[in-house]
């Protein structure tokens, strides 16, 4: 079994490798995640229970104190929440196409293989939105007119995504030539 490493990056929350396995290219994200922050939410919803049992269990019945703890519970237990998702990884077949992965903390994996001939260019987006902005990975497909995100789940860090980027572009002998129009993102910003 030839397994070759060639990179691992770390970053926030985000920690990329990459390396070949038996011919096939591999780039992983793996989302970074804290055990205190899992106990907390936890706690959170064990909280948001107890406080929406508690009126109903109760004589009372639903008051105007009951309804602002549901909705503090509530508040809480959503800003406690962590991702699910454990890693996204983009396996590059040579000669087949490209297999996008998604693992979840709970055992679950979802994939998704694009065949080679469907896909005309990887494209490095900047996402605006009226509170955030992020970079996404996406590839143009054939015959559809959506973008299929590469990585659907995480939002890493652009430094993370050019690697992919690249090996995509090289895998579909698309080059990443860089014009006055379209250039590579500056890595020294983010």
């Amino acid at each position: 079994m030839e397994h070759e490493k060639k990179g691992e990056v770390s970053s926030g929350m985000y920690s990329y490798n990459h390396h070949c396995d038996n011919g096939f290219d591999v780039h992983e994200i793996f989302v970074k995640r804290s055990t205190f922050w899992v106990i907390l939410s936890y706690i959170g919803m064990v909280f948001l229970l107890a406080s929406v049992c508690q009126p109903f269990l109760s004589k009372e019945g639903l008051s105007t104190g009951s309804v602002w703890s549901i909705a503090f519970g509530i508040l809480v237990a959503k800003c406690l929440q962590y991702k699910p998702v454990k890693k996204e990884s983009v396996v590059i077949m040579p000669t087949f196409g490209v297999q996008l992965e998604i693992h979840f903390w709970s055992g679950r994996v979802h994939r998704h293989f694009v065949p080679i001939g469907k896909i005309l260019k990887p494209l490095l987006n900047e996402c605006v939105t009226p509170v955030t902005c992020y970079w996404s990975l996406a590839l143009l497909l054939r015959d559809e007119e959506e973008l299929r995100l590469v990585f659907q789940k995480s939002h890493p860090p652009v430094k993370m995504l050019v690697p992919v980027w690249k090996a995509l572009c090289k895998f579909l002998n698309s080059g990443c030539q860089t014009s006055s129009t379209v250039s590579e993102p500056n890595l020294s910003e983010t």
